[in-house]
C-alpha cells in the first residue's frame, strides 16, 4: 500500500469521526438512548473507522506513534463481534472522551502530509 492509500484511508477515518461528531452533537446519553438511527449510524461509522485503521500500513503507524492504532481498530471489532451485545455506554463514553482527541490527531497528520 503506497502512503497515498494510507492518507485516503486517513481521510476515510476523519469523514466517519466528523460524521459521528455531527449525529451526536447537543445529545445526551438518554438521547442516544433513546435514538436507535443515530446508534446504529455511529455503529456504522465506527466499523468504518476502526476497518480503515486496520489497513494502514505498519510502516505509516510507527510513523505516528502517537495515534492509539489498535484503539481505533479496537472500535470496529468491538462493533462487529459484538453487535448484539453492543454496550451503549462505552460507545457513549468513546464518543464523549476518545473520538476528539483522534479527530486533531488525524486532522494533524493529514495537515501536514
Amino acid at each position: 500500500m503506497s502512503k497515498r492509500d494510507n492518507f485516503i484511508l486517513l481521510e476515510d477515518i476523519a469523514e466517519a469521526i466528523a460524521k459521528v461528531l455531527k449525529y451526536t452533537k447537543n445529545m445526551n446519553y438518554d438521547a442516544f438512548l433513546a435514538d436507535v438511527k443515530t446508534q446504529d449510524a455511529v455503529y456504522r461509522n465506527f466499523e468504518v473507522i476502526g476497518e480503515a485503521a486496520n489497513q494502514i500500513t505498519e510502516d505509516f503507524k510507527n510513523t505516528y506513534p502517537e495515534i492509539e492504532w489498535k484503539k481505533l481498530s479496537g472500535l470496529r471489532n468491538r462493533i462487529i463481534h459484538e453487535y448484539f451485545g453492543v454496550d451503549n455506554e462505552i460507545i457513549w463514553n468513546i464518543i464523549q472522551s476518545k473520538i476528539e482527541d483522534f479527530k486533531i490527531s488525524i486532522d494533524d497528520i493529514l495537515q501536514n502530509k
